[in-house]
């Protein structure tokens, strides 16, 4: 049973949710999280995730602080290099091309760093990502793109550590509790109702934390707002992100705000089901698309698959694949490179097409034209500057000359056999657009006047992220406004 009143509520159950409970609860309040999904699937898009925080450090002094665990081997034989708050501000601006919310924007860089070393001293465990963001080249291990720390156990390991450490504080977690609208008057908001085990119930609250994702995983939304042919998109992560919590919000007078008709998308496997697999997880994404070419159904390429590191373009370029006819492309490497393929490309839920002539693989992909498709590859390798050497850990400028859709980097030929080739199409992950919040984590209503007891964090804040978006800064994100939703929320209920 729920209880009819409570300090704070949290509608949610991923990291930005559980980082606003734990928040809350530090003002010695009581605190109870809201989870639509059964417990089995609980956590949101946090569980998909492959758990990558996008946070400052100026030197591996700050890495050893958050990851006690790394041994002198590991640094001596690794260039973490840094991430300074001028790097992360440059990120922000250039990928989102200037327009979040430098309010916003400033929140998270200036306390990503903060914001880490609290999680951590909460009893989150942080590692370096080596599978995914650093080549061993002249046996060192170099991170690229800005990327260099991840929860322990990925997205899944996040979100149970997160789970454990609420119940730890003495934090309630309801699952299979559908929070459906806000109790409100003109003071502001006074609780949720839920339908909870059957029955629609009333939970009284001083404070309510929206921190329930956006609307991916609803296809009448993504239609509305993002455009026709968004309906036939994968969800990568979790089904019951449908807006609940923004339309809740919105019903009672909150303003919107943000790129609504944006989204972060990715390269999905083309036979991937219709919503994310948690013994998956993210592992459906092929991101070492810029080592490869891609192809669409005419045989043909149609995006500079190296125009900068992985981190700075996969996020855009799901719609890109979206967008080509039949809403697929395969991506085509050769074996110079598949060693540095990442691990996603290994697992048995593959659609991978193999052979050892590019004559014999081009009749392969299903659903391309051939002869285009081989004329392609020969006319790419004519092009590729042989003699700039190759980089992996850089933008090494090794690219294409007379094409009329050029590779700026990592261009090698595609010319030794075995092929491998692997058909992805579009898998949406979050939205863009959301709800107004002030620098306090408050909601704003249309008016822009703050809605008392209303805060809001994670996925279903808008204004942070335009066109595209930095790897790992959802996550960081995430922490960092339900840190101060949480906290906003917690000492106004005291």
């Amino acid at each position: 049973m729920l209880p009819k009143d409570v300090d704070v509520v949290v509608v949610g159950a991923g990291n930005a949710a559980f980082c606003a409970a734990l928040a809350a609860r530090e003002a010695g309040v009581s605190v109870l999280v809201l989870e639509r999904a059964p417990e089995t699937e609980n956590g949101g898009n946090s569980r998909f995730t492959a758990g990558a925080f996008r946070c400052v450090y100026d030197g591996v002094d700050d890495l050893k602080a958050l990851m006690p665990d790394l041994t002198p081997d590991e640094i001596a034989n690794t260039d973490f290099g840094t991430y300074t708050e001028g790097q992360f501000f440059d990120d922000m601006g250039r990928i989102t091309e200037y327009r979040t919310d430098p309010d916003m924007c400033e929140l998270l860089v200036t306390r990503s760093k903060d914001t880490m070393r609290w999680m951590q001293k909460k009893g989150v465990r942080f590692i370096p990502i080596y599978g995914r963001q650093a080549y061993k080249i002249d046996g060192k291990f170099k991170f690229w793109g800005g990327l260099t720390v991840e929860s322990w156990g990925g997205g899944p390991g996040l979100v149970d550590s997160l789970t454990n450490l609420a119940k730890k504080n003495g934090i309630t977690t309801a699952y299979e509790a559908h929070a459906l609208s806000l109790i409100s008057d003109d003071d502001g908001v006074k609780g949720v109702r839920v339908r909870h085990q059957g029955k629609t119930v009333e939970v009284r609250a001083k404070s309510v934390v929206l921190a329930c994702g956006g609307f991916e995983s609803n296809p009448e939304w993504r239609t509305r707002y993002l455009g026709p042919g968004w309906d036939l998109a994968k969800v990568r992560g979790t089904r019951f992100n449908t807006g609940d919590g923004i339309r809740m919000a919105i019903d009672i007078g909150a303003a919107p705000k943000g790129n609504w008709s944006g989204c972060h998308a990715v390269g999905w496997d083309r036979n991937a089901p219709e919503f994310g697999d948690l013994a998956v997880g993210d592992n459906f994404q092929k991101h070492s698309y810029p080592l490869s070419i891609m192809l669409n159904a005419t045989g043909e390429r149609f995006v500079d698959e190296g125009a900068d590191f992985r981190n700075y373009t996969y996020a855009k370029y799901g719609r890109v694949v979206l967008n080509q006819p039949g809403q697929f492309a395969w991506q085509i490497f050769d074996s110079k490179v598949t060693k540095f393929l990442r691990d996603e490309y290994r697992i048995k839920q593959v659609t991978k097409v193999r052979a050892d002539t590019l004559e014999e693989l081009v009749q392969k992909l299903d659903d391309v034209n051939p002869v285009k498709a081989l004329a392609t590859i020969k006319a790419y390798n004519d092009a590729v500057m042989k003699d700039v050497p190759f980089n992996p850990n850089i933008k090494d400028g090794r690219g294409t000359k007379g094409l009329p859709v050029p590779k700026s980097n990592w261009a090698n030929t595609i010319d030794e056999g075995p092929f491998e080739a692997y058909a992805v199409t579009c898998g949406v992950t979050f939205t863009f657009g959301g709800l107004k919040i002030d620098n306090d984590g408050q909601v704003v209503d249309t008016d822009g006047h703050i809605i008392p007891g209303l805060y809001a964090a994670g996925e279903l804040v808008g204004g942070l992220f335009y066109f595209n978006y930095p790897g790992g800064t959802g996550l960081m994100a995430g922490s960092v406004f339900g840190r101060i939703a949480g906290t906003t929320a917690g000492k106004s209920a005291v």
